[in-house]
């Protein structure tokens, strides 16, 4: 049974869809995610519950092609990701709580380095990434509350490999999955 998303998310879906084909898919995602998070009376509770344990990753929308997904990401306070890739572009925007981004530099052999101080992301704030804009962080909820934001990939990130860059160097390959459950479907549009 479709499962048709809340209006804004319609809007966003629409916006990204127009653009795939254009050379800023990049930035008029970034553009249609500010629009989105602008307000925050349209994600259901289902797709905003956290994990005592994780954060937790829910499907909103994939393109059926693959071309891009919509995601939301609940943090508890203190939760964090270890340090990671995306292998696509992408754009973080934050719902609510606040959320911190340290930038790294890894190769995969010696131990990951930060570069520069992390960046602070409260709502309203959309944060880019990307093998052209910086593709490796380590993402915290940084506050005591839970945390809620909503990230556009250019791939479905859920199925899409991807590298975990541990401490003492090295990489290991992961693909991510979601969290959704028969419950929380993603949204059809």
């Amino acid at each position: 049974m479709p499962n048709p998303p809340p209006e804004p998310l319609a809007r966003c879906i629409a916006a990204v869809t127009r653009a795939l084909d254009g050379p800023e898919a990049h930035a008029v995602a970034a553009a249609a995610l500010a629009d989105l998070i602008a307000r925050d009376d349209w994600l259901p509770a289902a797709y905003a519950r956290p994990h005592p344990l994780h954060y937790q990753q829910y499907l909103l929308h994939a393109d059926a092609a693959a071309r891009f997904s919509i995601v939301s990401f609940v943090w508890g306070p203190g939760q964090t990701t270890p340090i990671h890739d995306h292998g696509t572009w992408g754009a973080v925007g934050m719902l609510r709580g606040v959320e911190t981004s340290q930038p790294y530099a890894a190769d995969g052999i010696t131990p990951p380095r930060p570069l520069g101080p992390p960046h602070r992301l409260v709502p309203g704030m959309v944060d880019m990434i990307g093998p052209d804009v910086g593709d490796i962080h380590k993402v915290s909820n940084a506050g005591d509350a839970v945390s809620v934001s909503i990230h556009i990939y250019g791939t479905n990130i859920g199925t899409h490999l991807r590298h975990v860059f541990p401490a003492g160097g090295g990489v290991k390959p992961f693909i991510s999955g979601y969290a959704n459950g028969g419950d929380t479907p993603a949204f059809s549009g």
